[in-house]
């Protein structure tokens, strides 16, 4: 085991400009920041320890040397701190193995210090080897072992004694065992915490690993849609124009021309076919294929106004602040609208729609006043083919409306109101949306 925590990734799929991966530290960020937090508890203690023995047990120290150590430290590690906050991600194994190289270091330097391998702390290096070999690779892992050996064998050939009080100088012995028994707490202590720490973050990673699989799973589920959704368009083409020319020569017929109920029946047909193929040029558009239909430039302030416009039901709260330029997505339109649909259907007498800027985001919220989500939609939204109507292919809206925000760099997100009825949330990075004009070279 030599990481504890994965980077994290997201598959790269759709438009590049909505590919956002979440920022997860790697795992060389987190194993020094774990290195960190247990230098600041060897650093407390070193300080204890002093302290009891210079003032408790009246043994003199050479309290300079000894307190260099702690002091560096404490200075190594508020500088990694402040580096680890500018530098989220990328801590490499070299600088993981320095950082324990120098924890050795300090320990040896205090041991020179306070009576080499007399000392019963000397036993400490054991804690910096069983560290050293979870976090670091095999490689560097044994150039700790070779550096605490070297420290040691060093420490067995110069050390500075300790001068102790004739108490303690009678039963030398007898206070070494008894700062075994306190080692020994000490690494029992620190090895419990770190290995809970270790585990803590292995089910963090196997969490991530998880969601991750499960995002692949969803958006392979998307590209085999759009895959089929994009054949089925082209193939719909051809035929619905053939109708539409068909119609047109029926409507110019002198047989139906005399007949308004017959004009009134092609006037529908020629309805109906122009809807089927706006909706095959908006699937196609959405997959990037537009048939000769130029993207839409628009504002958030119209998008929003056009959007709610096909809901006689919908009340739009409009608080975005100054209107922004957009270039309107089709796909995010259809999925917007299927929140819509969905709440029209439960809640046909009132939707509401809030539109809200917090600071880059665009939040946009969809109440009603139906009944609310189900439990076992609540735990599995965004998944596919969650639905309690009852219909074939159900559960896809909601499926859709997650993955296309997601692609675009947002999220969205669902709840009940504790006054009646359900809520959609949708937060989405406005440069996601937005446009700009080029000045003219």
């Amino acid at each position: 085991m030599h990481n504890i925590h994965p980077s994290g990734t997201t598959p790269a799929m759709g438009n590049p400009r909505s590919l956002r991966a979440p920022s997860v530290p790697d795992a060389g960020w987190r194993n020094m920041e774990l290195l960190v937090q247990l230098r600041w508890i060897a650093v407390g203690g070193q300080l204890i320890t002093i302290a009891v023995v210079q003032e408790g047990m009246r043994i003199d120290l050479r309290l300079l040397p000894l307190m260099l150590a702690p002091a560096v430290l404490a200075l190594v590690n508020v500088a990694t701190m402040l580096i680890l906050r500018r530098r989220r991600r990328s801590v490499s194994n070299g600088e993981l193995t320095a950082a324990l190289l120098l924890d050795v270091a300090a320990l040896a330097w205090q041991l020179y210090h306070s009576g080499g391998l007399t000392n019963p702390f000397a036993s400490l290096f054991l804690l910096q080897v069983v560290i050293g070999a979870i976090l670091l690779r095999p490689r560097s892992s044994w150039g700790i072992v070779a550096a605490a050996l070297a420290a040691l064998a060093l420490l067995a050939v110069e050390s500075r004694p300790l001068a102790l009080p004739t108490a303690y100088a009678a039963d030398p012995l007898g206070l070494y065992i008894r700062g075994s028994l306190v080692c020994f707490a000490l690494i029992a202590v620190l090895l419990v915490l770190f290995v809970a720490r270790i585990a803590r973050n292995l089910q963090e990673r196997d969490a991530a690993l998880a969601a991750i699989r499960q995002r692949a799973v969803e958006e392979d589920h998307i590209v085999r849609m759009g895959l089929l959704a994009s054949g089925a368009a082209h193939e719909l083409g051809t035929p619905l124009a053939s109708l539409s020319v068909l119609i047109g020569d029926w409507r110019d017929m002198d047989r139906f021309d005399a007949d308004p109920e017959m004009q009134e029946d092609l006037a529908d047909m020629a309805a109906a076919v122009h809807r089927c193929k706006t909706i095959v040029s908006g699937i196609l558009m959405s997959a990037g294929e537009a048939r000769g239909t130029a993207p839409e430039f628009t504002t958030v302030r119209r998008f929003l106004h056009s959007l709610v416009a096909g809901w006689p039901a919908a009340v739009l709260d409009d608080d975005f602040g100054e209107d922004v330029a957009i270039v309107s997505d089709p796909a995010l339109r259809q999925v917007i609208a299927n929140a819509l649909d969905n709440a029209a259907e439960v809640s046909p007498g009132w939707i509401g729609v809030a539109a809200s800027r917090d600071q880059d985001r665009l939040i946009l919220t969809i109440t009603d006043h139906g009944p609310g989500f189900a439990a076992e939609i609540l735990a599995g939204f965004g998944q596919p083919y969650r639905s309690t109507k009852g219909k074939p292919g159900g559960g896809l809206g909601l499926f859709l409306l997650v993955n296309m925000v997601r692609k675009l760099g947002g999220e969205a997100s669902a709840s009940n109101r504790a006054e009646g009825g359900a809520m959609v949330r949708v937060t989405l990075p406005l440069d996601s949306l937005s446009y700009h004009l080029e000045a003219p070279q």
